[in-house]
């Protein structure tokens, strides 16, 4: 294809996304569900480009820069605070599908190694960190479950693909005899490595991406070499034969929560802004990839299958297979957390959370990526990427279910009342200790009215929480920023008056709206927003 002809496919690419998942949020449909099914139908067009995933592109150019933007919006201390159910589901829950959808496989796909069929069973084991975050962020679960969902898709993969490469390990044995046999302790061995590395190198770029963060000023610097994080701990990792994943995971998380003390406000929003933008484009892109590359898979398919209605046999066999293993595995877990030592009891994990999870289980860009590394001559290759696609395609649509779930269930939904007051007691002891330094810093050289306005702003937050409403008034916190956003809107209004009118210059005008723009930026942090 021509330069042109790439371009406007890229940018066809990139319009119909924005416009499939506007209008799938509109309607209130889920749009990974939208945007595969548009993906599929037009792949069977004539005259559509045959698309073809490329394995190494996905997990180097798309995967880090995903994995790191949910990262660094995840909040580490609720993944320390829930690491044990991460813990539980990441490595745990991916062992034991490998184990149960492996055998499972190996029983029902014709002609198929143990060893492949133990691959098919990492390749489908990991959840993906992009569907649930999709998917899960349009409910309001309550935050620990959350919390356990983001973890454990966002540490899973490198436990799956640890498992994969020791299946692959196992196919090239098979078919070479002559070839040293692959051993339990070497499987170990492998990922024990693969945690050491990806954690150590994601540790040790993080800190030092964050020194360097400390000395830049100019937040397009801060936001350019932001931009190539993911990349700089994925790489090498992959190269010491770490886990890419887990290293820009671990940088991610301890970013985002250094972000505070080493960035400055403007490049904090800046970064924020920009990641959101490319985790928007990314996330949704990958399922209408997914569809677009059904086309090639299935052709590859035609020649393996055994059959349309054999096909839709094992296919489903295989789904309830990977839905079982997991409800299972959380019927487990949750008996562990309701009867077993009392510091699990004490963690409170219900029956409703433990069947929330397990409804959960979807599947995304990762197992479309890592069923492309099985070897060339892995006996029915392209019938197990075929079923591949369908287990991607079936977990999203039982991730569906999620809303009728968490209905029936009856699950707290997060308390953003609650939420709201934590944000205004946290600001106004922050506000306390500022006017403790302003009384440090005042001199005589300072006019009293700009130290008077500097303590009426901080000290209205703290009046109204000490001194509460009448019952049928509205809070003053609640009332002042409602009054202030009406107020926030009408200054932006008058300023792009005053810009038609062409009274000022641009650059007086630009200053203002972005001054107005922090201002109603802080008016809505810890507002809950629809997707997040």
């Amino acid at each position: 294809m021509d330069p042109v002809g790439t371009i406007i496919w890229i940018v066809s690419f990139v319009a119909v996304t924005v416009a499939v998942t506007g209008v799938a949020g509109r309607v209130g449909v889920s749009a990974p569900i939208v945007l595969v099914v548009v993906g599929a139908v037009v792949s069977f067009i004539p005259g559509v480009p045959t698309i073809e995933v490329e394995p190494d592109l996905i997990l180097y150019g798309l995967l880090p820069p995903l994995l790191y933007a949910a990262a660094i919006r995840t909040s580490f201390a609720d993944v320390r605070a829930r690491r044990d159910g991460i813990l539980l589901l990441s490595v745990g829950l991916v062992a034991f599908t490998v184990v149960t959808v492996g055998l499972t496989a190996w029983l029902v796909i014709p002609a198929i190694s143990l060893a492949a069929a133990f691959a098919f069973g990492a390749v489908v084991a990991p959840t993906d960190a992009v569907a649930v975050t999709a998917i899960a962020g349009r409910l309001k679960l309550p935050r620990r479950l959350v919390t356990v969902l983001e973890g454990e898709s966002l540490l899973n993969d490198a436990t799956a693909l640890v498992a994969l490469n020791a299946a692959i390990a196992g196919i090239v044995i098979g078919m070479d005899p002559s070839a040293e046999p692959l051993t339990p302790w070497a499987v170990v061995l492998e990922f024990v490595i693969a945690v050491v590395v990806g954690v150590g190198v994601g540790f040790v770029m993080g800190f030092v991406i964050g020194f360097i963060r400390k000395h830049l000023r100019a937040p397009v610097l801060d936001t350019s070499l932001s931009l190539i994080t993911p990349f700089i701990a994925f790489i090498p990792a992959q190269l010491l034969h770490g886990s890419g994943v887990l290293a820009v995971v671990v940088a991610g998380l301890y970013l985002g929560f250094r972000a505070p003390v080493i960035q400055t406000a403007e490049a904090r929003i800046a970064e924020s802004l920009n990641w959101r933008t490319i985790q928007f484009l990314l996330e949704n892109a990958v399922f209408l990839f997914i569809g677009l590359s059904l086309f090639a898979i299935f052709q590859g398919a035609v020649a393996d299958s055994p059959g349309v209605w054999p096909t839709v046999a094992i296919s489903a066999v295989l789904l309830l297979a990977i839905f079982l293993s997991r409800f299972v595995w959380m019927m487990l877990t949750t008996s562990v957390y309701r009867f077993g030592p009392q510091w699990l009891r004490n963690r409170g994990w219900s029956w409703r959370n433990g069947i929330a999870v397990s409804v959960a289980g979807i599947r995304g860009v990762v197992t479309l990526a890592a069923v492309f590394l099985l070897p060339e001559e892995t006996p029915g290759r392209a019938f197990i990427q075929f079923l591949a696609f369908v287990v991607v395609v079936g977990t999203l649509l039982g991730g569906a279910l999620l809303p009728f779930v968490i209905r029936r269930l009856k699950l707290p939904p997060p308390d953003f009342s609650q939420e709201q007051t934590e944000v205004h007691m946290l600001l106004a002891e922050a506000q306390n200790s500022g006017l403790a330094r302003l009384d440090d810093e005042v001199t005589d050289a300072v006019e009293q009215r700009v130290v008077d306005r500097l303590r009426v702003n901080a000290r209205f937050l703290s009046d109204a929480l000490e001194n509460p409403a009448d019952e049928g008034v509205e809070p003053p916190a609640k009332a002042y920023a409602r009054l202030r956003r009406v107020m926030i809107a009408a200054e932006r209004e008058a300023v792009l008056k005053a810009r038609a009118e062409g009274r000022y210059q641009e650059r007086a005008v630009k200053s203002v709206l972005a001054k107005i723009d922090v201002e109603e930026t802080e008016l809505n942090l810890g507002k809950p927003r629809r997707g997040e």
